[in-house]
């Protein structure tokens, strides 16, 4: 092959770690999980540990370590937490320890390819994060191994399915060469082709074979994490062939899981495999932060808005749900419509009775050891730098960022409560006007959502005119201060869902109702706590007047300093009536009743709040109506 292979052709890139640095209730978000779950896992959990096979022990080998440093160490850089930073040390150290002279690497109790992908993950973030001059050579080394050991000991199971995420790796070593070897590793090229035609091929199966409802059988094809990872395959093989195409393919693909699995947040449902539309089906934790870095990774390559609008539907409303507002435990599997949190048997495809449960280690550890990378890489990839050096808004949310621009360095403050409010204010601050100015385009997100954004530059509006992919360029020389102020207003909007049920949504949220939650800590649990939630109140719950939603008020109160903690940080005032026929299945609440729903209770005032900040919830309402006429029978 010739040494011209380019494998990031048109393709943004992600700011090194630790550029943008979280602030507001972000920050106190990443906090919160690095003086919970994350900073403390390894004093309550074996796993990782000392004993782990990934620090040089006898303990566990397998993905577990690399899944909870593919968290840690994010999280460490994107705070700048020293100590975080350390407690990743000796991991990373034991791991450029290991490589043996052919390349291999790692624990020798387990020789699967598919955990040194997640190590791999690792030590790039550390590269990107601290320039270590080590990562390069080692990436080398053990891509050498691979391509003399694949053709033999091809990829299978996790790693067939996941194959997508080393072709990732090798395109990151290529891109990060010296220039005078780039002649000399064009091999690395015929390694991404093979590991890539050892992947499931995943679009063509999504496509053409996707299972229609609820799996009743284990399968690697059926599996939701191994989906939510999949779905990123086309854009890998982009990286190789430029080929455009990828992406209306990976658009059909993620179609037809929302036509046969999708729940009324946008997500297909996942508990442990693909669980069909009833909002009563699972979604497991690392579906979600998979999915998470799936999108992050969507985002870099097709660069469409849609992306942005993904990713922060993922992290407000599911991520947010799946931990205790704390961050010290976490449920396995989380249920849209979710009316206790118990040990009980619940319609799962495959689960046990505690994976309800918000714990240290519900139903099975992979999701203790991978729900870390969610908001570390989330604030990570807020923004990222495009082919043509713009820099552009993936998702909205407090932060700052240095960079450099065009040579020269450029700052940017984003003030904003986002996705509680619906203003965005970033301040760029550029050169002093004496001097020559960085010009780098800054690209904003418009939501497709949103149907009334407004944009202020400098107090002078400017009219908002989204590009075919979805944002709005503002091109122009970075002198002294500029203010930006992007105003992307919230109404209530309804979806409606099967039996003609209701769900509504603002902005970027979905919005539910809770019945109030009674906390019932679990004595002598394992971890940092363990707990069951029991309902305060009624759940059963009709909406009424869906056709004035647009006109229910949207009310803003103080967010808490756990951000997605019960309160008033934002409410919306529907209305509804209780509805004495929809009942409880065990644990679960049966399927809304057909709408139009003609006997219920008296219509009153109900209020809903985020889906994130409710931990017992219903999603997806009956409606309220009846049959009207207005005399002319002859219309249908």
């Amino acid at each position: 092959m010739s040494g011209t292979w380019n494998p990031l052709p048109e393709v943004a890139t992600a700011l090194p770690l630790g550029t943008i640095r979280p602030c507001g209730w972000l920050e106190r978000q990443l906090r919160l999980q690095a003086d919970g779950i994350t900073g403390r896992l390894p004093e309550v959990w074996p796993d990782v540990g000392p004993d782990s096979g990934w620090l040089g022990g006898d303990g566990e080998s397998w993905e577990r370590g690399p899944y909870y440093l593919d968290g840690l160490d994010p999280l460490a850089h994107v705070l700048g937490d020293e100590h975080l930073i350390a407690q990743a040390r000796p991991w990373i150290e034991w791991m450029l320890g290991s490589q043996r002279e052919d390349g291999f690497f790692g624990p020798t109790a387990d020789e699967d390819w598919w955990p040194r992908m997640v190590a791999a993950k690792v030590l790039i973030q550390h590269a990107e994060a601290t320039g270590d001059p080590r990562i390069v050579p080692f990436l080398l080394r053990w891509h050498r191994f691979q391509l003399a050991h694949l053709p033999a000991r091809p990829l299978a199971q996790w790693a067939k399915a996941r194959g997508a995420e080393d072709v990732l790796t090798i395109a990151w070593t290529r891109a990060h060469l010296p220039a005078e070897q780039a002649e000399e590793t064009a091999w690395l090229e015929d390694l991404a082709r093979l590991v890539l035609s050892q992947t499931f091929d995943w679009d063509t199966h999504l496509i053409e074979h996707v299972i229609t409802g609820q799996a009743q059988v284990s399968a690697h094809s059926a599996h939701g994490v191994n989906v939510a990872m999949g779905l990123k395959t086309g854009a890998a093989a982009q990286l190789l062939d430029g080929d455009p195409g990828h992406r209306a393919r990976t658009e059909e693909a993620l179609a037809h899981l929302v036509r046969w699995h999708g729940q009324a947040h946008g997500w297909f449902s996942g508990d442990e495999w693909l669980g069909g539309r009833e909002a009563t089906a699972g979604i497991e934790t690392c579906l979600v932060v998979e999915m998470m870095h799936t999108v992050e990774v969507l985002s870099k390559v097709y660069g469409d808005a849609v992306q942005g609008d993904r990713l922060e539907s993922l992290a407000f409303n599911l991520l947010a749900a799946s931990c205790d507002p704390r961050m010290l435990a976490h449920q396995y599997h989380q249920q849209g419509t979710q009316i206790e949190v118990s040990v009980a048997h619940r319609d799962w495809s495959f689960s046990s009775d505690d994976a309800n449960m918000f714990g240290l280690e519900p139903h099975f550890g992979c999701c203790t050891a991978n729900l870390h990378q969610g908001w570390p890489k989330f604030a990570a990839n807020l923004w990222v730098r495009d082919p043509d050096g713009g820099l552009r808004v993936v998702a909205y949310a407090p932060c700052t960022i240095d960079v450099d621009a065009d040579g020269r360095p450029l700052h940017l403050d984003v003030i904003t409560d986002y996705p509680f409010r619906d203003s965005v204010r970033i301040l760029v601050r550029g050169g002093d006007r004496s001097e020559p100015a960085a010009a780098v385009p800054l690209r904003l997100r418009v939501p497709a959502w949103c149907d009334a954004p407004r944009l202020i530059v400098d107090g002078e509006e400017v009219p908002v005119e989204p590009s075919a992919d979805g944002h709005v360029e503002l091109r122009r020389a970075w002198h002294g201060e500029t203010t930006i102020e992007l105003t992307l207003p919230m109404r209530a909007r309804v979806e409606r869902r099967e039996r003609q049920a209701a769900a509504v949504h603002v902005g970027p949220l979905v919005m539910v109702a809770t019945p109030g939650e009674n906390w019932v800590e679990v004595p002598d649990a394992p971890g940092l706590g363990e707990w069951e939630i029991r309902p305060r109140g009624n759940w059963s719950w009709a909406l009424a007047d869906v056709e004035q939603a647009g006109s229910w008020q949207v009310g803003h109160g103080e967010i808490p300093a756990a951000p997605f903690a019960a309160g008033e940080a934002l409410t919306l005032e529907a209305r509804g009536s209780r509805l004495s026929q929809w009942q409880a299945d065990g644990a679960s609440a049966t399927p809304p009743p057909a709408s139009p729903v003609l006997e219920h209770g008296p219509v009153h005032g109900l209020r809903l709040v985020p889906y994130g900040t409710a931990r017992l919830r219903v999603m997806e309402f009956p409606v309220i109506g009846a049959w009207l006429s207005d005399g002319n029978e002859d219309e249908f």
